[in-house]
């Protein structure tokens, strides 16, 4: 796992008391990424968001073209 990586989870993990915000920054860290950490942030996102509602509902239906998993 990459500095970024480690980086952009930590921020995620920040924010993810409000949604929108979340996606905002989801977004920016995907921008972020190489490639290979792009797909390692988009399966660590299928798992972080399973336990939160209002989270999976964000990402799954407004993801800007972020393909998950």
């Amino acid at each position: 796992m990459t500095r970024d990586l480690m980086y952009c989870r930590a921020i995620l993990k920040k924010v993810s008391f409000d949604p929108e915000l979340f996606k905002k920054e989801l977004l920016k860290a995907y921008r972020l990424l190489s490639p290979k950490d792009q797909l390692a942030l988009s399966a660590w996102v299928k798992e972080y968001v399973q336990n939160s509602k209002s989270l999976r509902m964000i990402v799954l239906s407004d993801t800007d073209g972020l393909i998950l998993g």
